[in-house]
């Protein structure tokens, strides 16, 4: 089988007024580019960046951000209010005990709580709150309406979800980034990069079933693959052309049976959902052929790729959202 990707770059961040808490819509993708420019009560929401795989809420404290992953890769951003003085929301890995959307508090004269997923049983939880900009709450982490919905639709009882740094304080917490810090569990990720004489590394024994995602980095012309939200394979990749469209494609197949990658529509491009790549889009990345034959080797049907411009080394990424591309393969076997 032959593999060959062609990149798409998302444009610049949209710039509009802040979204109020409770609202239905969603910005547009390009918005969370910018992530720590979200105006309280924006959030951004592309589940289709990674249809499938386990989903990992990081709360940024700091940075009053709940970014969510799945698959290993950053499909929502979102603003929140945590815990004010004396009241203080905690840090820790926590797993999702309870979850209620039409909880009301037990302690505070019987307040709505909608979308409630609770974190511990003294009363820290994630639900639908205020957003004044700032930490107000009693302890839990609020979310604007619509977001805790959508994220209440996508997650489970005995999730994970991180939550670090502390407002106000010199220290930070670790930065969200297009992938996830924190896998299944909460540990810290391995995001080891390439030694000087790698060209690429392959390690499918690191998580030998699963959903796969495949994201390449323009800016550190890299290309990484996960599976199940783990890194199975790294390697150097270039981008041929400079100035491309925006899109999300995922592997399907045709009605003849063959594979046929098509075009999703990400917020602010519904337009392009359905659509079959381009043929003539291929033949723009450049990557070690072995390295490609292992793609081929673990690609199925609901493989999804995603292209940024952003950089994926832990040192520096976390300031941008998405970018979208597309792979081509002969056959697949599902």
């Amino acid at each position: 089988m032959r593999i060959c990707i062609v990149a798409a770059l998302v444009c610049a961040a949209l710039a509009g007024p802040a979204l109020a808490q409770g609202s239905k819509v969603s910005s547009a993708v390009e918005l969370a580019r910018q992530a720590q420019n979200l105006k309280p009560g924006q959030w951004v929401w592309a589940p289709q960046v990674a249809p499938a795989g386990p989903i990992i809420v990081y709360v940024d404290l700091d940075r009053q951000l709940a970014t969510v992953y799945r698959n290993g890769l950053r499909i929502g951003v979102s603003t929140i209010s945590s815990g004010k003085a004396g009241h203080e929301t905690p840090t820790g890995v926590f797993t999702i005990l309870q979850k209620d959307k039409d909880h009301r508090s037990s302690t505070y004269d019987n307040a709505s709580m909608p979308y409630q997923e609770r974190l511990t049983w003294d009363g820290v939880a994630l639900h639908a709150g205020g957003l004044p900009g700032y930490p107000e709450s009693h302890g839990c982490i609020h979310l604007p309406y619509e977001f805790s919905k959508l994220l209440f639709g996508i997650t489970q009882i005995g999730g994970t979800v991180v939550i670090a740094g502390r407002h106000g304080e010199p220290v930070t917490a670790r930065e969200a980034g297009v992938l996830a810090p924190f896998g299944v569990g909460g540990a810290a990720e391995d995001r080891a990069p390439l030694s000087g004489g790698e060209a690429y590394r392959w390690t499918p024994e690191a998580s030998p079933s699963g959903p796969v995602s495949i994201i390449i980095s323009k800016a550190d012309h890299r290309a990484v693959v996960l599976r199940n939200g783990v890194e199975i394979g790294r390697a150097h990749a270039e981008i041929e052309e400079d100035a491309v469209s925006t899109h999300v494609a995922t592997l399907a197949r045709g009605a003849d049976g063959k594979a046929v990658w098509l075009r999703v529509g990400a917020p602010g491009h519904e337009e392009e959902a359905g659509q079959p790549v381009d043929p003539a889009a291929f033949e723009k990345i450049r990557a070690p052929k072995a390295f490609l034959d292992e793609v081929a080797r673990v690609m199925t049907v609901g493989t999804t790729v995603l292209v940024t411009a952003s950089p994926v080394g832990s040192d520096n990424s976390g300031t941008r959202l998405t970018v979208l591309s597309a792979v081509k393969g002969d056959q697949v076997t599902p």
